[in-house]
């Protein structure tokens, strides 16, 4: 497994968006959605303070790498209107050939295919610069949108895992969702 190299060819461009690094500037746009308990409903922790948004943004601004793995997170915005949208994530261990792929949008962007078009382009990355075998999503079961998103994606359901000790501190359903790197070439040849 080649490692992935950093930094990447950023920032990233689809028809009709532009994913790229964080800026000090988003930190206001990001703090509006990540506070809202609709959001945080399926991320990790609470909805978010204004601190911790400042923190979160500045991590990713830098690109910092965590004890637990590696990972990227890129900012989401409109390739003819500048201002954040939201953020997806990719994040894996060094050396396993395998990363998770994550998404958040704010509120006025959703139900609009940005989150597809924004993970599709992390997964080609994933797939293509950072050469990995494997790409899965972990999802509380309820988070149908992200479900639906997966599928739409390729990625097909693995597991469902009942009862699972839970990133909010309770017992939930988690379902994981997965593509492989010649399924992902296969549905995007020519």
């Amino acid at each position: 497994m080649t490692e992935p190299k950093l930094p990447l060819h950023l920032p990233l461009r689809t028809e009709r968006l532009v994913l790229r690094r964080f800026e000090a500037g988003d930190l206001d746009a990001y703090h509006a959605y990540h506070s809202l308990p609709e959001t945080a409903r399926f991320l990790p922790g609470e909805a978010k303070s204004y601190t911790k948004s400042m923190e979160s943004v500045g991590k990713y601004a830098n690109f910092v790498f965590e004890k637990e793995g590696d990972w990227i997170c890129l900012a989401i915005e409109a390739a003819d209107s500048p201002g954040l949208l939201g953020e997806v994530v990719l994040k894996w261990l060094p050396g396993c050939g395998q990363a998770e792929i994550g998404w958040s949008l704010a509120p006025e962007a959703r139900g609009k295919g940005i989150a597809t078009e924004a993970a599709g382009a992390l997964l080609q990355l994933g797939f293509g610069e950072l050469r990995f075998h494997r790409i899965e999503a972990k999802l509380d079961a309820l988070n149908t949108a992200s479900a639906a998103l997966c599928e739409r994606l390729g990625m097909r359901l693995e597991s469902t895992q009942v009862d699972k000790w839970h990133y909010k501190d309770q017992w939930a359903t988690e379902v994981v969702y997965a593509i492989l790197e010649h399924e992902w070439k296969a549905r995007h040849a020519g």
